[in-house]
């Protein structure tokens, strides 16, 4: 896919928790291209000394008809917290869309598992949205710590059935996502999932016990999203080292070393 590197104009923000805030993001003229689920942004920091790379960012959502592309940023450190305090108006430089996205169904009627953890969930919104509109079943099975760690559930809903886990039990049930009821409950055609990599490694673990096919969105830092840099490399099952920005950020976990 061609990659462009665009100024695109603030043009709401939200803060969905504390530490997290979603920007949605317009370009000053013309339409957005192309962009798939699990794809991210290397988006510039401006006036911040440390944050000389850019920081990679997964697509939240893409609203075509206002045209909007979503990022949910989680501020963690200088670049992410400078991101953060943007304001209406704002123009932020960002290169998109980069990488490989989650795979869509061969055909409709497929029953899609989709589990993410934290500020994991981001990418799945959207892929839920595109799976939905393919005539496919997405369900979504998302984890935290508290009932405050979870993000955009009335979005969730718009796409399919949410189901939750809460580490304390304060909404939901109790324990990781890979205890819910639900996996032993239901079938599936196959699972995504994008979050913490423990959480990602029980998830591809239980899915291969299930014999279901599963991909994973890897969260490695990716500083130039081109795989020049070599700071993103994953083992694979092989052996191997692949750029996470290039050849993924999306495996399917049977490519991975996490089942070995």
């Amino acid at each position: 896919m061609k990659k462009y590197v665009k100024d695109l104009r603030v043009a709401e923000v939200e803060t969905p928790r504390q530490g997290y805030v979603l920007l949605k993001l317009e370009p000053t003229s013309g339409l957005l291209p192309e962009i798939l689920p699990g794809q991210f942004v290397e988006v510039q920091v401006q006036n911040s000394p440390t944050t000389l790379l850019r920081r990679p960012i997964s697509v939240n959502f893409v609203d075509y008809d206002k045209n909007q592309l979503w990022l949910l940023i989680h501020a963690v450190g200088d670049g992410t917290r400078r991101l953060a305090c943007s304001q209406v108006g704002d123009m932020i430089n960002c290169m998109f869309p980069l990488g490989n996205g989650f795979s869509m169904p061969a055909t409709d009627g497929r029953k899609v598992l989709l589990v993410g953890g934290g500020v994991g969930t981001a990418p799945l919104l959207y892929f839920g949205k595109m799976l939905r509109e393919a005539g496919c079943e997405p369900v979504f099975l998302l984890g935290g710590r508290t009932a405050g760690d979870l993000m955009q559930l009335d979005l969730f809903e718009q796409y399919g059935r949410v189901y939750v886990t809460t580490e304390d039990a304060s909404k939901g049930e109790k324990g990781f996502v890979t205890n819910h009821s639900i996996l032993s409950k239901e079938q599936f055609d196959s699972v995504s999932t994008c979050g913490p990599k423990p959480m990602m490694v029980a998830v591809a673990r239980w899915a291969a016990s299930a014999g279901v096919p599963c991909e994973a969105s890897l969260e490695n830092l990716m500083a130039c999203g081109l795989g020049a840099c070599l700071c993103c490399v994953e083992k694979m099952a092989d052996g191997h080292n692949l750029c996470v920005c290039k050849e993924g950020p999306v495996f399917k976990t049977e490519k991975l070393s996490w089942l070995n």
